[in-house]
């Protein structure tokens, strides 16, 4: 329990707290009025008055509450229930909510934008605590400061302290979202999907800091001029400004309007595929020797299994070297197909017979198997089916070759391993060709 000094401090700092509030209120309209405007004048003065202002924010609170999911999002007109909740803290990590923001959030709240004036009255804050949270504690240095009369501070705390608290029973609207759940006893809840005011308002004050911060705009601007800079920063492609109220954003919640009604939302959409223009292998008589070879991928794993093979040239074998080094040609072999997939499915048929196609004939019928729908004499040669063999030596030549070092012969006797090895992949290979 607070000593009598602390609480009559804290109790004269409350009172000087209230009444700076409420002269910056009545300053601004003071000022509006006319010099020779003196009834106006005496009343605005005698509504400020502490006890008078204090009284009718009691009475006005009860219009608005204090939520965390706010209804209006879903409709300006729905009259449903709003609800004030800081998440599930059962919620996976990779889950995003409000939880996600770990009690570091900002409240909003709902009803008559009018008697907003007193939430920012019990926003202000007095020793590190709020006026709010001193009423739900039921503080007794702020009933003190809220009247010399112990029963009418304590009604006025039991009404501010409300704030939080739901109005009625839990219900939803017409004008609300609503998704029925259906239970196993043949019954239904009813959900009603509401957007999470802190997070949105978390996510906005993020992404604005990104945008239009002195430290975005610094790394941005050396950028440009291709300087360098201690940090960098952050860009949003694609998103989009959702406007919930209006040229009236109060009236959708607090959080809202100091949005300006804006909401931010990321793009969610998939990535637009741009795959460079498709080119024939024209000009060579294999495809293997420069058209496979230099895709991306290709040469990735050639360099992995090159360098795999460098590092266990002197090692023997056992399971596991075995195992990764089929793993990788079997990868090779996979983009071998994927290749020819591309060549099949966006070429038109028949490109292999351009007079600047000089592809081997066994390679033509791998690569482009539709030109036999109008090529009789090429139909005959893909029917014999021998051309498979064929593709399956010159890919495991264009493999050696391309894995050859002084420190691995793979042309020699001593690798009758590695030729096991290949063999055993290529006749997948030619099994998935067969399939053709």
């Amino acid at each position: 329990m607070a000593s009598p000094s602390i609480a009559t401090n804290d109790t004269a700092l409350i009172r000087s707290t209230i009444a700076g509030f409420l002269q910056d209120r009545l300053q601004p309209k003071l000022e509006k009025l006319k010099a020779d405007d003196d009834e106006a004048r005496q009343k605005l003065i005698a509504e400020h008055q502490p006890a008078t202002w204090i009284a009718d924010a009691a009475r006005r609170v009860g219009q608005i509450q204090q939520v965390t999911h706010a209804i209006k999002f879903t409709h300006p007109s729905a009259d449903g229930s709003s609800l004030s909740s800081p998440g599930n803290p059962a919620a996976d990590t990779l889950e995003l909510g409000s939880h996600s923001l770990a009690g570091e959030w900002s409240a909003d709240v709902v009803g008559n934008a009018a008697a907003l004036d007193v939430y920012k009255f019990l926003r202000l804050s007095v020793d590190g605590r709020t006026l709010l949270d001193r009423a739900i504690a039921h503080n007794p240095a702020l009933a003190e400061a809220l009247s010399d009369d112990a029963s009418l501070a304590a009604e006025w705390l039991a009404a501010f302290a409300a704030l939080p608290e739901a109005k009625g029973g839990p219900s939803s609207h017409k004008l609300a979202k609503q998704l029925y759940w259906p239970l196993d006893d043949g019954g239904y809840h009813l959900l009603a999907p509401l957007l999470s005011s802190p997070l949105a308002h978390a996510v906005h004050k993020r992404i604005a800091e990104d945008r239009f911060s002195d430290a975005a705009k610094a790394a941005r601007d050396a950028r440009r001029a291709n300087k360098p800079h201690p940090h960098g920063y952050r860009d949003y492609p694609n998103f989009a400004i959702q406007s919930f109220g209006g040229s009236k954003p109060q009236n959708i919640s607090q959080l809202n309007s100091e949005r300006r009604g804006e909401n931010y939302l990321l793009a969610s959409a998939p990535p637009v595929w741009e795959s460079p223009a498709l080119r024939p292998p024209l000009k060579t008589d294999t495809v293997f020797s420069g058209y496979f070879g230099r895709r991306t991928e290709v040469r990735r794993l050639v360099g992995v299994l090159k360098g795999f093979l460098l590092r266990v040239a002197d090692a023997g074998t056992n399971i596991r070297i075995r195992d990764t080094r089929a793993e990788l040609v079997a990868d090779l072999c996979g983009e071998a197909l994927h290749m020819a997939a591309e060549l099949r499915n966006f070429m038109e048929a028949g490109w292999s017979a351009q007079a600047d196609c000089q592809l081997n004939l066994a390679e033509q019928c791998w690569l482009d198997p539709a030109r036999a729908l109008g090529d009789e004499d090429f139909a005959a040669r893909y029917r014999r089916g021998d051309w498979k063999d064929e593709v399956c030596l010159r890919f495991a030549n264009w493999l050696n070759a391309a894995l050859k070092t002084d420190k691995t012969l793979l042309g020699g006797p001593e690798a009758l391993v590695w030729q096991a090895v290949l063999g055993n992949e290529l006749k997948l290979l030619r099994e998935e060709l067969e399939d053709e």
